[in-house]
């Protein structure tokens, strides 16, 4: 959040001095004689540009909203694993319930701060569902009673390894370089046209440029930290996992 702040206050400050630097190269008055044109081309400039900032914030907010829900997918599909071990053996029911702990546990305690460091993943809860799939396979083969049981285990299970590869792949996933750019020159484009207008208060104008350059500067910090949903100031936290530690501790019912 302080380095938000930072980029902001610097944004504007670069803002006042190319404000300062065309006020100096040029007076009021004869900027004032372009002002029409000016306008027409800060209004195409200005349009092009809220469209832009409106469809990528848009779109990541919206990235962050599934990245959140998967989350939550990913974390129930491990508390229906462990309901469902209650209904197998007695030795595969208590093995299902222990290696879904573990997994739990390496998720909140190894995978999220990694992800949040944007370090490697580590690869504990692979060897879980692993042992997972292995366990749900041997009991298939000898499945007798408790079939229906088995194929709602390998539903789950299909269901968990999915859910954690697409948290694994927006861990990873950010906007192109390519829109980086398309949205920091836009925004400089933008502020640098508004520098022109021939205002005859140099305060007012002053104003008029801060608040663009605000809004603006604001707008882009908001998508960089959206963009990134486990990194970022706005990022998603471990709560379902962390329901399923405290239904984990609770017992089966």
């Amino acid at each position: 959040m302080v380095l938000d702040i930072l980029i902001i206050l610097v944004c504007v400050l670069v803002a006042l001095a190319f404000l300062f630097v065309v006020t100096r190269s040029a007076g009021a008055n004869h900027r004032k004689e372009s002002n029409d044109f000016t306008g027409a081309v800060v209004a195409v400039i200005g349009t092009t540009y809220a469209v832009i900032l409106a469809f990528m914030l848009s779109g990541v907010w919206e990235m962050s909203q599934q990245a959140q829900a998967n989350e939550e997918k990913e974390a129930n599909a491990l508390v229906n694993i462990w309901r469902i071990g209650a209904q197998l053996s007695a030795a595969d029911g208590k093995a299902v319930e222990e290696l879904c702990q573990k997994y739990a546990q390496n998720v909140v305690e190894s995978e999220w701060p990694a992800m949040q460091k944007m370090a490697p993943i580590p690869r504990g809860a692979d060897a879980v569902i692993n042992q997972l799939w292995a366990i749900a396979g041997q009991s298939q083969a000898h499945s007798g009673a408790d079939s229906i049981a088995i194929y709602q285990l390998m539903e789950e299970l299909r269901l968990l390894t999915e859910y954690r590869r697409i948290r694994l792949m927006h861990s990873r996933e950010e906007l192109p370089g390519i829109l980086r750019l398309v949205l920091v020159a836009g925004g400089i484009i933008t502020v640098a046209a508004s520098c022109f207008f021939g205002v005859p208060s140099f305060r007012f104008h002053v104003l008029q440029v801060v608040v663009l350059t605000f809004l603006l500067s604001l707008v882009l910090v908001a998508i960089a930290d959206i963009d990134r949903p486990y990194q970022g100031a706005v990022r998603i936290e471990p709560q379902g996992f962390v329901y399923a530690q405290e239904t984990f501790a609770q017992g089966p019912k």
